[in-house]
């Protein structure tokens, strides 16, 4: 159990760092599209533009994605769940984050495949700006990864909480 401590403090502690960092990715975004604005209103249009906001949302969303995960923020069913006792709740959660480290398994081997592929050809987007894909393919792995390392957290989380054993604040 002392194990399983050290995990969840470890994950939790490094997923929050960096959630709390990625945090302000949202601001990148803004001024990349006021940027974009600004080109297409006063000069030429900027081909990087579009394209570099969809990457920057990829990245504040899948490397945030762990911290909502820490914090709860996931959407919930709760017409029921709200009235259970916190065993039950515990034992369905530890039932339902089984199904989504199944998952981002499945998301990290796919992605995994496509990162090689796009390594290996030196694969391009198909748009007239032609970015490399590669490194947003490998922040998209990181992010599945760092998920599911917060998904098993929270596992081990619930199987503290089914065991009747506090979690101390710092873990959550």
């Amino acid at each position: 159990m002392n194990l399983m401590r050290r995990y969840v403090r470890i994950i939790d502690g490094m997923n929050r760092w960096i959630g709390r960092v990625v945090m302000y990715g949202i601001f990148v975004m803004m001024g990349i599209l006021l940027w974009s604005s600004i080109s297409k209103t006063f000069f030429l249009p900027s081909l990087w533009t579009l394209e570099m906001a969809q990457f920057a949302m990829v990245a504040y969303y899948i490397l945030g994605g762990p911290y909502s995960i820490q914090m709860g923020s996931n959407v919930r069913m709760d017409l029921l769940y709200g009235e259970w006792s916190n065993r039950r709740k515990a034992w369905t959660d530890a039932l339902t984050v089984l199904f989504l480290i199944f998952y981002l398994a499945v998301l990290i081997y796919g992605g995994w495949d496509s990162l090689s592929y796009s390594l290996q050809y030196g694969e391009r987007s198909p748009t007239a700006w032609r970015p490399y894909l590669w490194p947003i393919k490998t922040i998209m792995l990181v992010g599945l990864v760092l998920m599911l390392l917060q998904a098993v957290s929270e596992l081990a989380k619930d199987i503290l909480r089914i065991r009747g054993e506090d979690i101390p604040r710092e873990a959550i």
